[in-house]
């Protein structure tokens, strides 16, 4: 395995109630105060169904987290378990897609933060969000560069304020639909002149199943837990669990409230659909919370993107799948500093060309390949090792490759050529540092 010195390790300081809001901060967010509306926009008032779909694709999946990140509790996730359970081409490929998908997923986050915060504050979001965004970007990594500690306390308040202004949206969402009716679920199912009513809906629910994968922070952060074994299984089957609850609970409001094409008008014109509609409950307090709720959301789904790439880059770094000098680990914060900056300016380059829609759809793409890769190491566990039927993880596997030919080809061919690069780039790397692919092996 690579240089696992004790300068290079990370310190165990997340508890389940810590690694439960590490994953409810990387859920709640773009999915829910942005991408949504790109899926009610595919398959219409059926995204509720959309989003259940995803959520249980999302468990198949968690449940196979789960077993290898308390196997293998080390910082790198399925780049990890891929070297360990598959081979090493394959785990790198996977972390190279963590890294294209979450890098992109991050730079909207940060763009989304900063056309709310504009919005919020009076300024005019549409293009002028992108120097803010890059600002963001810089805070946020500068926070992660000072140790997980203190970052785990700025993400509990996050996800506590995210959660509340969710809650008043629901309960404010309710009260009103009670008042006006249900009309805006008819049509329930969409379909057009080229494409059926199922295949709308699947696409809907890969594009969904990405709100759902913040969970996978959980898994690349297993070094730094307490008791692998019991934290991690616990903390990923209730965030997902609390994360379903909440996203349909949203879905269900937002479609009541305003339909699925006007959720399409907001993305375009707004990005900011929940606010669009907190604004038909004629309260301006509600709007403000909302906007509020989704400003502190974005920020959180930054910072857990962040510190979840950072580890990834660290285990890559580790292994010269990328420069060395990125698995250094600093004494004094215990915190992965090269990486982090690194990461950093990576999505602080991305904000300045990254596009909503474009983004979201290729994350669907690349997660979905990603963890059908996790699946298929979880396949390869032995039965000491295994903590829930092997079923669970066919289904898992079976289930994210489906959904991945319901995306765009466009984005495959996107993939392709990132793929062609990563592979590239790590042989460049092993020829610098004098290793080859089977010096990593475990």
């Amino acid at each position: 395995m690579g240089d696992r010195s004790p300068n290079n390790e990370l310190r165990r300081e997340v508890g389940v109630a810590g690694a439960i809001l590490l994953g409810l901060g990387s859920i709640v967010g773009t999915g829910v105060f942005v991408s949504f509306g790109v899926a009610a926009g595919v398959t219409g008032p059926s995204v509720i169904l959309a989003v259940a779909l995803a959520a249980a694709v999302a468990s198949f999946n968690g449940l196979s987290s789960a077993q290898l990140a308390a196997n293998h509790p080390v910082s790198g996730g399925t780049y990890e378990y891929g070297y360990r359970w598959l081979n090493p081409t394959l785990g790198f490929l996977a972390g190279w897609m963590f890294l294209c998908a979450k890098a992109a997923s991050a730079a909207t986050a940060a763009l989304g933060c900063s056309g709310y915060l504009l919005e919020f504050v009076g300024g005019q979001p549409k293009g002028g969000a992108t120097l803010p965004a890059v600002l963001i970007v810089v805070v946020v990594t500068s926070l992660l560069c000072f140790g997980i500690r203190r970052s785990n306390q700025v993400n509990a308040v996050v996800v506590a304020v995210t959660l509340g202004a969710l809650t008043v949206f629901v309960i404010a969402g309710v009260i009103h639909l009670s008042e006006e009716g249900l009309h805006h679920f008819t049509p329930f199912w969409r379909h057009n002149e080229d494409r059926s009513a199922p295949t709308l809906f699947l696409e809907a629910a890969a594009l969904m199943f990405v709100a759902f994968t913040g969970y996978g922070r959980i898994a690349t952060l297993s070094e730094e837990v307490h008791d692998p074994k019991r934290t991690i299984p616990r903390a990923i089957v209730a965030t997902l669990f609390i994360s379903a609850i909440l996203y349909g609970s949203v879905s269900a409001i937002a479609v009541g409230v305003l339909g699925a094409d006007r959720l399409v008008i907001a993305i375009e014109s707004h990005v900011a659909p929940l606010q669009l509609a907190a604004g038909q409950f004629s309260s301006v307090t509600i709007t403000a919370v909302i906007a509020f709720g989704a400003i502190t959301a974005m920020l959180g789904v930054l910072l857990n993107l962040l510190l979840g790439l950072s580890r990834v880059v660290l285990a890559m770094g580790r292994r010269t799948d990328l420069p060395h000098g990125f698995s250094r680990v600093s004494a004094a914060t215990h915190s992965p500093v090269a990486a982090t900056i690194a990461v950093g300016l990576v999505v602080a380059a991305i904000c300045l060309v990254g596009n909503v829609a474009t983004t979201w759809s290729f994350s669907a793409l690349t997660v979905l390949v990603y963890y059908a890769l996790t699946n298929a190491a979880a396949l390869r566990l032995s039965d000491e090792e295994r903590f829930y039927p092997r079923w669970v993880s066919w289904l898992g596997l079976g289930s994210c490759l489906s959904l991945a030919f319901f995306i765009s080809w466009i984005f495959w061919i996107y993939g392709a050529i990132l793929l062609f690069a990563g592979l590239l780039s790590r042989q460049l790397s092993q020829r610098f540092s004098g290793k080859n692919d089977s010096s990593g092996t475990a």
